[in-house]
């Protein structure tokens, strides 16, 4: 293979004006962490909201949680971006799709709100599962010591429930991170898309594409880490981190 490897070219000025290569691509590491922190607040509210309602005896929370999970989780990511970015401003009346056009950071906020809308279903079903894996049990106590359905969810269930589903959520929040990547196709320069404007300037694809590979995992050895020693921390007896 006729390649010329240039590893150097990381500290070479790049053609933006915006310092070296290497700026660029930590740019959009910076912009990757920010988009990727945004979707999984996102997805943690909308998907607890979701997760519990599905828990529910009401019908209507159980229809309501059945719909968004089926809705966001069995349609593809990029083509969530797609009507998010480009079909949602033209449904809207004219004033507010312009507003939406016009945005700041549109496809930022495009990104985080669709991969976090994308996210939540997950989360969803984690939730319901964290919450039907508790003994029924602590529900009926709940209940005896006169809590209302809200205080039992909030003292009782979703403490114990959120410590035993943290690790599926600690791989949840790493595909969060991957999943930025598709934000690309709306205009988001985020670590890929950075990666791949380095590529185009500088023909050096196989550098361009082995830093941000490098980058990646970096990221998600720390959140690894991290959520490793989180899970001992709040570890309970008998359930999965528990000793």
């Amino acid at each position: 293979m006729n390649y010329h490897w240039n590893w150097g070219i990381f500290f070479e000025p790049n053609p933006m004006g915006t310092g070296t290569y290497l700026d660029m691509l930590l740019s959009g590491l910076v912009l990757t962490l920010k988009t990727a922190v945004l979707a999984w607040i996102i997805a943690l509210v909308f998907g607890s909201i979701v997760g519990v309602m599905r828990t529910l005896p009401s019908k209507a929370a159980g229809w309501f949680g059945f719909c968004w999970v089926e809705f966001f989780r069995n349609m593809p990511l990029l083509v969530q971006l797609f009507l998010w970015y480009f079909v949602l401003p033209e449904l809207l009346p004219k004033s507010t799709g312009t507003w939406l056009k016009q945005l700041p950071n549109a496809p930022f906020w495009t990104a985080a709100i669709g991969i976090g809308f994308f996210m939540s279903a997950r989360v969803a079903i984690q939730l319901q599962a964290g919450i039907g894996s508790l003994p029924r049990g602590q529900k009926m106590a709940a209940t005896a010591l006169g809590l209302t359905t809200f205080q039992g969810y909030r003292y009782i269930l979703l403490p114990m429930a959120f410590r035993i589903i943290l690790p599926p959520l600690t791989s949840e929040f790493l595909n969060t991170i991957k999943n930025t990547a598709v934000a690309i196709t709306i205009g988001l320069l985020e670590l890929t898309g950075q990666a791949r404007s380095m590529q185009e300037f500088s023909f050096q694809v196989f550098e361009a594409f082995t830093a941000a590979t490098l980058l990646y995992l970096l990221v998600n050895a720390v959140v690894v880490t991290a959520m490793r020693f989180l899970e001992r921390w709040v570890a309970i007896p008998g359930y999965i981190t528990g000793k």
